[in-house]
């Protein structure tokens, strides 16, 4: 493909950036006592070495009223700077420009400190929708206060030997709480009018650039709608734009979407696969007609060719990719080399990118658990000797086996008893909405294929084809099947499993009750399915929620999906049986019955059960033997492929 956008420099105030994509600010959760750690260092380099351009760093808390104990960089003091040298100088042995950002949550922070609640605080007293606080309104002292610690957080990073430094004024944090007259009830300076409702961020920007001087970069990152029902709108936030194009300290524009102050906002933090790639582009373009300078743009932008043709539309300047570049980091030499087929395409799933954050965890990906794990897995060592190696199973786990082996210098056969490789990731594709998780299957098939591997469709491996094909170790990944609740169900017209359902060999009638035993992706995908079939769909929970289980944003947006399509929703009950048109469930809590009357098909999704038929055989012959995934216990796609790579790293 002919790069006429995607890898020319761009000039963002002093400092030139090689190529128009970079990383965004995430978090990563490796600071370690509020400082950039190692992992925190290698996770940034794999993505510069990778050829990303530019990449900023994580939201860094610039004041003491914005620090909590989660592990995020503090820049209140110069413990950081050390840290922050550090990632600067890997980042900038690969032609990587490197930014920080400087971030203060207000109100939209659960703010634990010693497991207790801090105070938070806001423009106004007035309560968030979604982490349920009541902020304190601030003092014209604290504002001050605030503004001088964006400034010496600024000086601090620009000591490290950053590039630029971009400020949070997105996704309803406390600037945007500032400059939105429906979090900002102020009678003072900082509230009433647009001039005064911008004050605090126009205050902060001129004391940032007196810090940092002009050889750095200096931007603030934009939602360009919150989604929220008091959030600030486009029309709203065009007018801010216009405003900010009179900042002389101001460089460029960072456009994002959406709001962390309440459901229907955060889903725009990290938006998931049912959400339409690069759809944040026209809002650029809308802000790129009122602001003169530099316009980054954000939000599923997951292939280079999405970025080349919003550039060569004239929507923005800079492309950010930031899953893109967890999924794959190499994916701007794949792409600049012509190897668009060999890029591993992040698919939204969020479950180990912003998944992992809101768990507490350190930062990885589904499909390549190198993500956040460089210092350990980022050089793969080849196999001391060659061995034959047959992989039992091409589903996530078996296909992330096989290639690694492979990639490690074994002979690999991979065995597949269907027709198709992919396991419980052709099912999951088939749903509404998750079409693109089929992507895992075709990323994970490719690097195998890639790797030498030798697959075998319509074949199960059994002990005489071991003995045939004279195997050294043997790694199985044969899944598993759906699990049926030992009850009493045979009574109802219809009573039938969610693949079933899923794969169509199945026609359910018109009122279903779906009892769903994990609480996750199955039962939500099954209801919307039979929803937007024209069935009516009760949806039975054995969870505090429906998706309980589920990345938040992921949740929360098939929730309101659901709520549309009229599917109802039990939450805290656990399937009991049925008899010939109800469906009979128990309180998880109280014990007490919950019946589903007028009911014709009842769907069972109570999990899966292990597939490990092989695993005395291969024991028998004495052979070395690895388990991955759901044959060792049924869990998700993470840990298969988790468990495939481990499987193949120990041989």
């Amino acid at each position: 493909m002919n790069w006429q956008y995607l890898f020319s420099p761009l000039q963002v105030g002093s400092v030139e950036i090689s190529n128009r994509i970079f990383s965004t600010a995430h978090q990563t959760l490796f600071a370690r006592a509020g400082v950039p750690e190692e992992n925190m260092a290698a996770y940034h380099e794999a993505r510069a070495a990778g050829g990303t351009g530019l990449i900023v760093m994580e939201g860094a808390r610039p004041h003491a009223s914005a620090v909590s104990d989660v592990p995020i960089i503090n820049a209140t003091t110069d413990q950081c700077i050390p840290g922050y040298r550090r990632v600067a100088e890997l980042v900038h042995a690969h032609g990587t420009q490197l930014f920080g950002q400087l971030a203060h949550s207000g109100r939209v922070n659960y703010l634990l400190r010693a497991g207790m609640r801090g105070v938070t605080y806001s423009a106004s007293a007035l309560p968030d929708h979604r982490f349920h606080n009541m902020p304190r309104a601030m003092s014209g002292a604290l504002i001050d206060d605030v503004i001088s610690g964006f400034a010496a957080a600024a000086r601090r990073l620009a000591e490290a030997g950053l590039d630029g430094i971009e400020i949070a004024a997105s996704h309803g944090n406390l600037i945007a709480q500032f400059m939105n007259p429906a979090c900002n009830r102020r009678q003072d300076n900082y509230g009433g009018s647009l001039q005064n409702r911008l004050r605090l961020l126009l205050e902060t920007l001129a004391a940032v650039r007196g810090a940092i001087g002009r050889d750095l970069a200096l931007g603030v990152r934009l939602s360009a709608a919150e989604f929220e029902p008091d959030g600030l709108d486009e029309e709203a936030m065009l007018e801010i734009c216009s405003h900010l194009d009179g900042v002389k300290e101001l460089d460029y524009l960072n456009v994002t979407l959406g709001s962390m102050s309440g459901p229907r906002g955060s889903v725009h933090v990290a938006p998931p696969m049912m959400v339409a790639p690069a759809y944040s582009a026209p809002y650029a373009a809308s802000v790129r007609e009122r602001f003169s300078r530099a316009v980054f743009v954000a939000g599923r932008i997951i292939q280079p060719q999405l970025a080349e043709n919003i550039l060569a539309a004239g929507q923005a300047d800079l492309c950010g990719m930031t899953r893109a570049l967890i999924a794959d980091p190499q994916m701007p030499n794949k792409a600049r080399a012509g190897q668009l087929d060999d890029i591993r395409a992040c698919i939204g799933c969020n479950q180990a990118c912003i998944g992992h954050f809101h768990q507490g965890l350190t930062i990885s990906c589904i499909q390549h658990p190198v993500s956040g794990r460089e210092l350990r897995f980022g050089r793969e060592s080849p196999a001391r000797e060659e061995r034959r190696v047959v992989v039992a199973g091409g589903g996530p786990a078996g296909l992330k086996a096989a290639a690694v082996a492979a990639r490690r210098g074994h002979q690999v056969l991979l065995y597949e008893a269907n027709a198709q490789l992919g396991g419980q990731a052709l099912l999951a594709r088939k749903l509404p909405g998750r079409e693109e998780f089929g992507g895992l299957v075709s990323n994970l098939e490719r690097e195998a294929r890639t790797a030498g591997v030798r697959i075998q469709l319509n074949t199960a491996v059994t002990g005489a084809s071991l003995l045939a094909d004279n195997a050294d170790a043997v790694i199985l990944a044969t899944g598993a099947r759906p699990f049926w609740p030992d009850l009493e169900l045979g009574q109802l017209d219809q009573v039938v499993d969610a693949w079933q359902v899923i794969e169509g060999t199945v026609r359910p009638g018109q009122r279903a009750v779906v009892a769903d035993w994990r609480c996750d992706w199955v039962g939500l995908g099954v209801a919307e399915q039979l929803a937007r079939s024209g069935c009516h769909v009760r949806l039975a929970v054995n969870g505090i929620c429906a998706g309980q289980n589920l990345q938040i944003y992921l949740r929360d947006h098939w929730l309101g999906t659901l709520h549309r399509l009229g599917v109802e929703i039990i939450s805290q009950v656990r399937l009991a049986g049925c008899d010939e048109d109800t469906v009979y469930f128990l309180h998880s809590a109280s014990n007490e019955p919950v019946e589903c009357c007028g009911v014709d098909t009842l769907v069972v999704a109570y999990g899966h059960a292990s597939v490990c038929d092989l695993e005395p055989v291969v024991k028998a012959q004495g052979l070395e033997l690895h388990l991955a995934g759901d044959c060792q216990s049924p869990r998700s796609a993470e840990e298969a492929v988790y468990e495939g790579m481990l499987a193949a790293l120990a041989l």
